[in-house]
């Protein structure tokens, strides 16, 4: 049983509440466990839960974000599904977070492209998520980054500290290349009040992470197993 849940995202310098991320996780024998790679949902369980889920949001925010790698993107059970949730989610917007997994390297950019321009066109935003982490370079996304509204930064994919130089020059490089690109800058994974000191440090207004809120199960039935 695959359910979504729902975790905020904040705008630090309004105090602000700015949308929802829909992150996907398996009941298992051991309770609600992520994937550990997306690409292993099978697409119409992927399709079937977004569409029920999005049916049931009721929000008073700006915007509803759900992940995709590029194989579930081209999928087109998958893309009827995301244009069936915007429709049902109107006036939020529904963000499309692509992200990058192995086995998606035989989708091009050239590939890619006419599908998020599609999305866009139907009132979606694109998001381009784990920047800096594997192959997600700037020379990688640079192709898209005229497309996606936001760009996302994942410190939980990294084994350093937030507490780390090196890794707070990574984080700052991204937020001046959002900067330049006129795009917003998430930053994901903040934990302690540590990491929260440390993004208002770095001038960095959008974040998220367990700090601000764990994500909470959103059933889908009464006899859905509870969040453990």
């Amino acid at each position: 049983m695959y359910r979504y849940f729902i975790q905020p995202q904040l705008d630090k310098a309004n105090n602000s509440l700015i949308g929802y991320e829909l992150l996907m996780k398996k009941h298992t024998t051991e309770g609600w466990r992520p994937p550990k790679h997306f690409s292993d949902i099978p697409a119409a369980v992927i399709a079937d839960t977004l569409v029920k889920t999005t049916e049931q949001l009721s929000l008073k925010i700006g915007s509803v974000s759900v992940n995709l790698n590029r194989t579930q993107l081209m999928n087109p059970q998958i893309d009827d599904a995301i244009i069936k949730s915007q429709m049902q989610l109107r006036p939020l917007k529904l963000v499309v977070e692509l992200t990058e997994e192995p086995g998606d390297e035989k989708w091009g950019t050239d590939q890619i492209i006419p599908k998020l321009q599609r999305f866009s066109e139907r009132g979606m935003e694109i998001s381009l998520d784990d920047v800096g982490t594997g192959e997600n370079h700037l020379d990688h996304i640079k192709p898209l980054l005229a497309y996606a509204t936001e760009i996302k930064f994942a410190l939980q994919n990294f084994k350093i500290s937030f507490q780390d130089p090196e890794l707070q020059k990574k984080v700052t490089y991204w937020r001046d290349v959002a900067d330049r690109h006129n795009l917003r800058f998430i930053l994901e994974g903040i934990e302690d009040e540590a990491d929260d000191a440390l993004v208002e440090k770095l001038g960095i207004d959008f974040c998220q992470g367990y700090y601000y809120g764990k994500p909470h199960l959103l059933k889908l039935a009464s006899s859905d197993p509870d969040q453990a």
